[in-house]
């Protein structure tokens, strides 16, 4: 952690692939505690599995909303975790950020971001359903606010469109999850 917060340096500049590798997306660090980037879309994290048995055949599950496991763990908390207020809205708008609208990386970082979701969703669907499964899949359901009131209250704002917009991500393979 030193040599990411730490001035740029000889050691720094030589080792910063691996500290960045190790520091990121966990550990990332932005400026936005007095000037936050408030959210304007709310966005609904589901995953389903896919189990595939000996014989060929595949038995999906239905969708898991994985996004209410972090509600519920701050609604009515006086002091809700920054983890889970934040980790699994950080790493999708990171997935976001690092792949295409086609869902393909293009980096080395977006496949570290892809990987580091797959693994958030495989765990929480792991210790939530339990049983095994060999693929995920994540669908994220997005729904925009609406602006605030004007101050005042005089003139309501612009209403926010209310059609949702739906983004399945292809089946990903995970080493095989879960428990019986």
């Amino acid at each position: 952690m030193f040599l990411y917060v730490a001035p740029r340096n000889a050691i720094s500049n030589a080792y910063s692939q691996q500290v960045n590798a190790w520091v990121r997306p966990v550990f990332e660090q932005n400026w936005r505690l007095f000037a936050p980037n408030p959210q304007s879309v709310n966005r609904q994290i589901s995953a389903r599995t896919r189990q595939t048995a000996p014989d060929g055949t595949v038995q999906v599950s239905g969708w898991i909303d994985l996004s209410a496991e972090d509600d519920s763990a701050v609604k009515h908390n006086v002091f809700p975790s920054h983890t889970a207020q934040n980790m699994l809205r950080q790493a999708w708008n990171s997935y976001l950020k690092t792949h295409g609208g086609d869902n393909q990386p293009r980096s080395e970082r977006a496949l570290m971001i892809e990987k580091y979701l797959r693994n958030i969703a495989a765990d929480r669907v792991a210790a939530q359903r339990g049983g095994t499964f060999d693929s995920i899949q994540l669908r994220a359901i997005s729904r925009p606010i609406a602006a605030p009131r004007e101050a005042g209250g005089f003139r309501p704002a612009a209403a926010a469109p209310t059609r949702a917009e739906i983004r399945q991500l292809p089946w990903w393979k995970v080493a095989s999850h879960g428990t019986d």
